[in-house]
């Protein structure tokens, strides 16, 4: 443990052999995570070299304080790394037809808001543009929709957390997003300190025990912290 302390600290430092070095010896950990990833239509050899890029953040990012291992820290950052890519690589399709549309659908609304001085309607988005109603609008709701899901919803020690990495895959329910939005409304509730609590245990499945080495209190401490926490998250869903 005191071995590779003292290499990430000559790596943060900008010492490229330590980080080498931190990069060869945790190559079998990068492998471990891209195995669970096999059969998304992507060579393995490609997930390794964007799993790589997670570890590469986690040398830099590692805290010493954490009093954690360093895989602990790694795994979540190597493994969001890959699930990001994948997703933005193509993970949330929107259809060729509803692109089409929606490009369309952007040069009316220029158009017709310079003409009209003013945002168009549904009805006359469609009009101008020979589209149905309901194809305009899932055209619309689709730009937004995409959008919305990049959405930074915590960020912290080199982890950037946005709503699609807690989509399941294949969800894309307008239910489900709406969900996603709720849960960003609610941490953005909490105090800092709280949202990181919330975020440690839940969103990188860490235990009390892991989170209380990182916070520096006992564990005791963290459980009672949690359910405070959750307690007062249920008062406002109510």
């Amino acid at each position: 443990m005191e071995r590779i302390f003292t290499l990430l600290e000559m790596a943060q430092k900008g010492d490229k052999n330590a980080r080498d070095t931190l990069v060869e010896e945790n190559v079998g950990l990068v492998w471990s995570i891209v195995k669970r990833f096999t059969n998304r239509g992507y060579e393995a050899e490609d997930l390794f070299q964007i799993g790589v890029i997670g570890l590469i953040k986690a040398i830099d990012y590692f805290n010493m304080d954490f009093e954690v291992k360093f895989s602990t820290y790694a795994v979540p950052m190597i493994t969001g790394e890959i699930k990001r890519f994948l997703r933005d690589d193509g993970m949330l399709k929107v259809s060729r037809s509803i692109k089409d549309n929606a490009y369309k659908l952007s040069l009316a609304r220029d158009k017709l808001c310079r003409e009209l001085g003013r945002d168009a309607t549904v009805n006359e988005l469609s009009q101008e543009t020979g589209i149905e109603v309901d194809d305009v609008i899932l055209a619309l709701e689709s730009n937004t929709e995409v959008e919305s899901l990049h959405k930074v919803i915590y960020q912290g020690e080199g982890n950037t957390i946005c709503l699609m990495d807690k989509l399941e895959d294949h969800v894309d329910s307008g239910e489900m997003l709406l969900d996603r939005l709720f849960l960003e409304n609610l941490l953005k509730q909490l105090k800092p300190e709280e949202r990181n609590i919330i975020v440690l245990r839940y969103f990188y499945n860490q235990t009390q025990s892991q989170i209380a080495g990182q916070l520096g209190i006992s564990q005791v401490q963290v459980s009672r912290l949690e359910k405070r926490i959750l307690e007062s998250m249920r008062e406002k869903i109510k």
